[in-house]
């Protein structure tokens, strides 16, 4: 069993740095070596009197240090010079065949009733469009007024960006109309997660703190959607400061079940998307937030490798666990999303140039694939009669299923401060002017109390999380370097989280409703770097049912 490092009383030093560091205003800043003996209970310590004698005045010198470091403004894009690598040892990416030339079909017409427009797939609308059935104008017109007319019900929009949308709208019909097609997404509304900056528009991150903020850049993956013809129609929710489904004018809304919540983070995306506010939406996860919202609403969730999609412009959460992806109706859609948004991006470190691509005609029969069967066997859930049912599909299709389970030995519940520590670092400037008394929720489970706790992390225990991290790295590597795909629960086990710390790609797919009508889904997980292999069998899963064609009732009245 892997054994932790016993640590030194040098190293142990850096304990108190948090600690000392917590009061706000310069006349509470005084500590006494009484109070460094009482700190020592947070880490477990019992240091001798004579100890804590010798440290106090180093304490007092690192503290002098603290100081001097908040008179020095740190920019939101500045990643930490520790930056985490999620490759195991002796890895080497998949080659990937690139994407492809993205098939229109030629025999899409209008619907009789226009409401139904709304549920459309990408490839139709973009044949709409080509075809000039539709022109973007009319279609972004049309995605707008949805906007307008739910959003009172579901408050999954923090801002329309109207004026603009209908412009780019007009560009794109004229490029058109001169024959220059810029491709499948050419003229096609779409929204964007509101931790994303927009230049000219308010990027607020869900949070009251931030509710005038206006960031004068657009982000990477929005530039890269607006070049490839998208049209942006609305800045869409996030729970406050990428946590939940409350923000600070609301709660949003589930539009399968208006009583309950969409969860979040990518809330807004999740609920518009799945309402036909919007053909698609991109959100982002550090633990979950594509994922759940994915389930809840009842549509596809990617997210992808670490690293893969640029988050220049993008609030960040946990500079080594944040990932930017694609939310839409289909594996196909997301795909066709993806193949826009990823990409090496100068202006974000984190991002690589590895091989990348998409294979939709390549024989999903090929893949090697695997399923966490005793998790499967023990769900209690709603939700596991369909995916007992979504098993039996892919035996049907002719994929062969081994059991595998997920690392054991682990320490999981220590894993939580990595996020912790680098969200406390992130929002350190609004913690200390109180700023985050002034969010929304304030109770235990709050993004505002997270926050504050974070000053408590030790800068030791952080780095030792690290350490087992890497460990889990190599434990996934063991398992995963059999299988292109391995089949899970989306919930209700390790899953989440274990693919989340190690960067792994995963994609959530509907399965059907369970016995109280609600959306239920299941998580097909890939290599590193091979959101391939998960995207080919999600589509061939797709295209073999029909819960991706699925949506609410009641919004095409």
């Amino acid at each position: 069993m892997y054994q932790p490092v016993k640590r030194t009383p040098l190293l142990l030093t850096f304990v108190f740095i948090i600690l000392i560091a917590t009061a706000c205003s310069s006349s509470k800043n005084e500590f006494s070596k009484k109070d460094v003996k009482r700190s020592q209970k947070l880490a477990g310590l019992d240091f001798d009197k004579k100890y804590i004698d010798t440290l106090y005045p180093y304490l007092k010198r690192n503290k002098e240090g603290y100081d001097t470091l908040r008179k020095y403004t740190l920019d939101n894009d500045v990643i930490p010079a520790v930056r985490f690598d999620p490759l195991p040892l002796n890895f080497t990416p998949k080659e990937q065949a690139g994407f492809p030339e993205w098939e229109i079909p030629n025999d899409v017409q209008l619907p009789a009733k226009e409401a139904d427009l709304a549920f459309y797939s990408i490839p139709q609308l973009a044949s709409l469009i080509k075809n000039k059935k539709i022109s973007s104008y009319e279609l972004t017109q049309f995605f707008i007024e949805r906007l307008i007319k739910y959003n009172p019900l579901l408050q999954c929009t923090i801002t329309i960006t109207e004026k603009m949308a209908l412009e780019q709208a007009k560009v794109l019909d004229a490029e058109l109309a001169a024959g220059n097609y810029r491709g499948i997404l050419h003229g096609i509304p779409y929204g964007v997660k509101d931790l994303m900056a927009v230049e000219g528009y308010k990027t607020t991150w869900g949070a009251e703190p931030y509710r005038n903020q206006q960031i004068e850049m657009t982000a990477t993956v929005v530039e890269k959607l607006q070049a490839a013809g998208g049209v942006l129609v609305a800045k869409l929710v996030s729970g406050s400061l990428a946590r939940g489904d409350v923000w600070f004018d609301g709660k949003t809304k589930n539009p399968w079940d208006t009583k309950q919540g969409a969860t979040g983070s990518s809330a807004g995306s999740g609920s518009a998307t799945s309402a036909g506010l919007v053909p698609f939406a991109l959100g982002t996860e550090t633990l979950g937030s594509i994922t759940s919202p994915s389930n809840r609403n009842g549509i596809t969730g990617l997210r992808p490798t670490y690293g893969r999609v640029s988050r220049h412009g993008v609030m960040s959460l946990s500079w080594s666990m944040d990932k930017v992806g694609p939310m839409a109706r289909s594996a196909e859609d997301c795909a066709i999303v993806y193949s826009v948004i990823t990409g090496k991006d100068s202006k974000d470190g984190m991002t690589t140039d590895f091989p990348d691509g998409f294979e939709p005609k390549k024989n999903y029969k090929t893949l090697r694939v695997a399923y966490l069967k005793k998790d499967i066997d023990k769900d209690t859930s709603l939700s596991k009669d369909n995916l007992e049912k979504a098993l039996k599909t892919f035996k049907e299709m002719g994929i062969t299923l081994d059991e595998v389970e997920l690392p054991k030995d682990v320490p999981y519940n220590s894993f939580d401060v990595i996020l912790r520590a680098e969200a406390g670092a992130f929002f350190d400037d609004m913690v200390r002017a109180e700023e985050v008394d002034k969010m929304v929720e304030q109770d235990q489970r709050s993004r505002a109390n997270s926050l504050r706790q974070a000053r408590f992390i030790p800068a030791v225990e952080y780095l030792q999380a690290n350490r087992h991290r890497q460990v889990l790295i190599e434990k996934m590597q063991a398992i995963m370097k059999d299988y292109d795909v391995l089949i899970s629960p989306t919930f209700g086990n390790k899953q989440l989280i274990i693919t989340n710390l190690t960067g792994h790609p995963v994609i959530a797919i509907p399965t059907g409703l369970d016995k109280e009508k609600h959306p239920t889904s299941i998580t097909l997980v890939g290599n590193l770097y091979d959101e391939a292999s998960i995207l080919l069998l999600a589509k061939a899963f797709q295209d073999q049912t029909e819960f991706d064609e699925m949506h609410p009732e009641g919004y095409t009245d």
